[in-house]
């Protein structure tokens, strides 16, 4: 009972909390010029071309998953790590982050493949993506600097406030209290009665971790990298051009809204909903004079639009692997626990 409990939970307070923004957000909207713009206004075009790089991330997404499982002797099919990561974005709308472990899964299912050396290159996956996200970001607050700074003070923020959390004196005491706990937590599992199921299971954990240490092809796992977030980019910036009010604002404009979204997005609900469209909106209207209505107009198709592709993407992955059913006849030969 419990158990469900939990499960129910997981899946109701994400959904609350992200309609509970939008309401909050589109609580005066007209819906109808929604409608409007998507009869007379929209280029599909320029909206059909950014879905395909939103599935080309994903692509590569998977063959980068691939390239960090193979130095930890993992050997899983192109087709199922790139399903795998279709099938885990769309698992994430119902529960998110879920989609982590869900591909971990299939691997395990399907092709044998260690889930605890799996979940670890998941990890450092999430690392380099947070090394990306900050170089972008410094790239924006280069180029956008006068801009970002109209919009944190409109929002009753300074850059010296935010500065100021990175220089806290609280803050490396604070790092360090939370090394010691994940130390002493470790060597207390250790004194367990099933201290030698952990301390496997914590091996795979780290050594899936510190994979990315023996890539082969150190080039390819940054062109990989980088054609990721080069994807993510342009699918969001050609948004842009699929209506008359943000076709004209640029690419530094797109790279601005697109890198706050990418923080925005950190916040617990299904593919961002709530917090992604707020902070469209805020910024097309505070920073680039888009007006509100075509600010929120932007952000329900854009958003609604990208989360069908995702939806799509994971009933094709399903398809794709359902039908193979039982899981390699000898997960050995693919390093499995």
């Amino acid at each position: 009972m419990k158990k469900h409990l939990k499960s129910i939970i997981k899946i109701v307070l994400p959904l609350a909390l992200g309609g509970g923004i939008l309401w909050w957000t589109y609580r005066d909207f007209d819906f109808s010029a929604v409608s409007h713009t998507l009869l007379y206004e929209m280029n599909l075009w320029w909206l059909a071309l950014s879905l395909v790089f939103e599935v080309l991330s994903h692509v590569l997404r998977g063959l980068r998953w691939k390239q960090t499982l193979e130095p930890l002797g993992e050997r899983p099919r192109t087709e199922t790590c790139i399903n795998a990561i279709f099938l885990s974005y769309a698992v994430s709308l119902l529960i998110p982050r879920s989609g982590e472990v869900a591909r971990c899964g299939v691997l395990k299912r399907y092709d044998g493949v260690s889930f605890t050396k799996s979940l670890g290159t998941v990890v450092t996956e999430r690392v380099v993506d947070m090394v990306c996200v900050l170089l972008i970001a410094l790239m924006v607050v280069m180029l956008q600097f006068d801009v970002l700074r109209t919009f944190f003070m409109e929002k009753g923020m300074s850059m010296n406030e935010l500065a100021s959390v990175a220089t806290s004196s609280y803050l490396i005491p604070g790092v360090m209290l939370a090394l010691v706990v994940c130390i002493a937590g470790y060597f207390l599992l250790l004194r367990l009665s099933i201290a030698e199921k952990v301390k496997g299971v914590l091996r795979n954990l780290w050594e899936g971790i510190c994979s990315v240490r023996r890539v082969k092809n150190v080039p390819l796992f940054l062109l990989y990298s980088a054609g990721v977030w080069g994807s993510y980019i342009m699918q969001f910036y050609l948004t842009f051009y699929c209506f008359p009010f943000t076709a004209d604002l640029g690419f530094k404009a797109g790279l601005a809204v697109f890198i706050t979204t990418s923080f925005a997005v950190l916040v617990p609900t299904p593919n961002g909903a709530g917090p992604w469209h707020y902070v469209v909106i805020s910024m097309l209207t505070l920073l680039y004079g888009v007006s509100e209505s075509d600010a929120g107009t932007f952000a329900l198709i854009v958003h609604g639009t990208q989360t069908a592709a995702l939806i799509l993407l994971g009933v094709y992955a399903m398809i794709r692997i359902l039908p193979k059913g039982s899981p390699s006849p000898n997960p050995s030969l693919y390093g499995g626990e």
